[in-house]
């Protein structure tokens, strides 16, 4: 367990009583431990503002498709003419289209303020929770996250809940003509996650919003986001993932994803690896931004299992926050969740203009609410069967551990279908441990790695007899199913779907959700 997320005391523990620490000591505790770290970040941290104080509804499931067959055509069309677009893997790094597609339909990012979050792994979860918590205050939330998990709707959120297909296409059809006008003016069209951009932003104004909760497409300084000046940074953690585009090293992907931080913002800094947190805090220094760093200014004091998810007390930047419920599984997601408890604070004030705590009642209602489709999901029971969305060996790592701590499998077979651009051995490598066998598929976009592939360094991680290939992802979900089945009905046999969002959502799909 990671030093900002130690199971310090139970939070069923009642301060005041003769054997129980009280819980500012337990944080104090935790603050010692990070103070372990290079002497260099003390010279960055001398330099920057810090934030230290002294003293929604639930929302929607992934939408299915439109039951009107003509709304379904037109969303279909719609999202044929996106296709024809580079995808999101084809970058040329500039903001110079979207920023242009931003100006001929009138700069209407700049009609709301916003929440901008970056990182590597976690930053859908803490968009899903900074949505919650910002909604359970009452303020209109418009959210935009990508990739989707089933439909390309979920991508752009109005009060909690993906836009209606309706509202998407219509949204689509009102900008088209500024796209078109920016397409021809521009060395290479606008790309399909620029144009997803820009209808997120023309939606957001005209719903119009309180607030934008905006999640980067990858990496910070030239995503097509990155046209927005958020008033609070989010950096969730920082690791190795789309290295051949962001950097060999957590240091050199921090440079661009610093990119979001702009001048006077407030930045929540997620533990980090120490090269990484050198390049985020230097940036925060040199745009004299306010920081306020996991583990120091806020952090999770203590938390428990509980069923269906896990019981928290988080330190805040104004205060304690005690018995806060989140129906999601994983030390991560609790880390995510003081990530997400810090930027709301942030963005009302707390640890600048008050040092007032956020209203305790509010906040228990916005986290008992959160959802995370895709994300530790159990979508079937005899055998158990759970969705997750890792792609990369941090976000594998972490899983495993969750996976461990919240679900009591006898054994445990895993189904995986990964990208071929991503560290398929890193990612198989951190689930060995806790597959008693692999079933390993490929899903049906043209980004899947071949599952023969796929099969081949499967078998030299786990040996050939714990590997099966089945290439077609229902055939792969049944004898997974089958193999968990031969434990028994209460033997505790269960199945994991990883790998990619892709992979997930299509399986989701399989299943009945959605």
């Amino acid at each position: 367990m990671s030093p900002g997320l130690r199971r310090l005391n139970p939070v069923s523990d009642h301060p005041g009583t003769s054997d129980t620490p009280d819980p500012l000591d337990a944080f104090d505790e935790l603050v010692a431990e990070e103070t372990d770290r290079d002497p260099d970040l003390a010279v960055i941290e001398a330099g920057s503002r810090t934030l230290r104080t002294q003293g929604g509804p639930p929302q929607a499931d992934v939408p299915a498709r439109p039951e009107d067959p003509e709304v379904d055509k037109a969303l279909r069309e719609v999202e044929a003419e996106l296709a024809t677009r580079w995808g999101e893997t084809k970058l040329e790094p500039s903001v110079s289209r979207i920023a242009a597609l931003m100006d001929v339909l009138g700069e209407p990012q700049r009609s709301y303020p916003s929440i901008h979050i970056t990182g590597t792994n976690g930053k859908t979860s803490t968009a899903r929770m900074i949505e919650a918590l910002l909604g359970a205050f009452e303020l209109r939330t418009g959210r935009y996250t990508s990739p989707h998990v089933q439909s390309i709707t979920e991508r752009i959120s109005l009060d909690g809940a993906p836009i209606s297909a309706e509202r998407f296409i219509e949204t689509y059809q009102d900008i088209k003509p500024y796209i078109e006008m920016v397409d021809s003016s521009q060395e290479y069209r606008l790309s399909f996650f620029e144009v997803l951009t820009g209808m997120a932003y023309a939606a957001f104004a005209d719903a119009p919003v309180d607030v934008a909760v905006v999640e980067v497409g990858m990496g910070g300084s030239w995503d097509a986001t990155n046209v927005i000046d958020g008033d609070v940074a989010v950096v969730t953690p920082i690791g190795l993932d789309h290295t051949d585009r962001l950097g060999q090293t957590p240091g050199e992907i921090a440079g661009e994803k610093a990119g979001i931080i702009k001048q006077d913002a407030t930045v929540i800094l997620a533990q980090q690896p120490v090269d990484a947190a050198q390049v985020l805090l230097k940036k925060a220094v040199d745009v004299d931004a306010t920081v306020a760093r996991e583990g120091l200014e806020y952090g999770v004091v203590a938390r428990q299992v509980a069923v269906g998810g896990q019981l928290l007390t988080l330190r805040g930047l104004g205060g304690e926050y005690p018995e806060v419920y989140l129906p999601l599984h994983g030390a991560y997601q609790a880390h995510n969740a003081a990530v997400a408890l810090a930027a709301v604070e942030a963005f009302f004030g707390v640890g600048a203009q008050r040092a007032e705590s956020l209203d305790i009642d509010t906040v228990r209602k916005a986290f008992a609410a959160v959802s995370s489709p895709g994300r530790l999901e159990v979508v079937r029971r005899s055998p158990t069967v759970v969705l997750d969305a890792a792609h990369n060996p941090a976000g594998a790592e972490a899983t495993a551990e969750a996976v461990r701590e919240a679900f009591d499998f006898s054994r445990l077979i895993g189904v995986v279908g990964a990208s071929a651009d991503k560290n398929v051995r890193g990612l198989l490598e951190a689930f060995e441990p806790i597959f008693a066998e692999v079933v390993v598929t490929q899903n049906s976009t043209h980004r899947a790695m071949d599952a023969d592939e796929l099969a081949a360094i499967a078998v030299e991680v786990f040996g050939e007899e714990r590997v099966q290939v089945e290439p077609r992802l229902p055939e792969a979900l049944e004898a997974a199913i089958t193999l968990a089945e031969e434990e028994g009905e209460f033997a505790g046999g269960g199945v994991l779907v990883t790998g990619s969002v892709i992979t997930v959502g299509e399986a989701r799909l399989l299943l009945g959700k959605g």
